[in-house]
């Protein structure tokens, strides 16, 4: 199994996935279709899709976010670890990637627990806000990486206190560390962990897990 992390050295990275790694037969189809892609490095790893899943469990979670799906990775992963009367609302806007999501939610009988709304996900947000909805156990930011700051702070009102917010790519392949890097992508996610690592409102850490994963927990 060869790991999509860019921040470890590869036989580390390699050694962690093919030592710890148990992933279902299902994510591997997908994570294999996904790789044929262009745009594969969009989705996550193994190695992290079972750490959401191992913190998932350790918070008891039921009700889960997901701000950008892909291929479906992440929201097939979380709904095979969250328990039957589990949901995930899934938010993106592309049709033609997220009808292979839909394809894997089916073959992997979790379709159920899945409401996806393609939409932009402000949209989305700002309307699960205005309907008061009960509040999430999880969420994990994973769009367009301008945004991230706005996600953020409506998954912070969208999640219960003690529930996790995560988001993905906040190592950006190393550019977050690289002065010569100043593009708006990298400065909004330099500015997320810088926020969450200074945030009252949370407890956080990041951990370098394929591009990098900030886990933050609301007080």
């Amino acid at each position: 199994m060869t790991t999509k992390s860019s921040i470890l050295d590869a036989t580390i990275a390699d050694y962690i996935v093919n030592a710890t790694v148990r992933e279902h037969p299902i994510l591997r189809e997908l994570r294999e279709e996904t790789a044929r892609l262009s745009q594969w490095r969009m989705a996550i790893g193994p190695e992290q899709g079972q750490l959401m899943a191992l913190l998932a469990h350790v918070i008891g979670a039921r009700r889960y976010l997901e701000i950008g799906v892909f291929t479906g990775y992440s929201s097939l992963a979380m709904a095979l670890a969250l328990p039957p009367d589990g949901y995930i609302l899934a938010c993106d806007v592309n049709d033609a990637t997220t009808a292979v999501a839909r394809r894997y939610w089916e073959s992997a009988g979790v379709a159920g627990k899945v409401d996806l709304r393609i939409a932009p996900a402000a949209q989305t947000l700002e309307g699960l806000r205005r309907e008061n909805v009960e509040p999430f156990d999880m969420a994990f930011i994973d769009a367009d990486k301008t945004n991230v700051d706005a996600y953020y702070e409506a998954a912070l009102e969208l999640v219960r206190p003690g529930g996790l917010i995560l988001v993905d790519n906040v190592l950006w392949d190393g550019a977050v560390v690289d002065p010569s890097v100043d593009d708006a992508d990298t400065r909004a996610l330099r500015d997320i962990s810088l926020k969450a690592g200074r945030d009252d409102r949370v407890e956080a850490a990041l951990v370098p897990v394929c591009d990098g994963l900030l886990i933050a927990r609301k007080k």
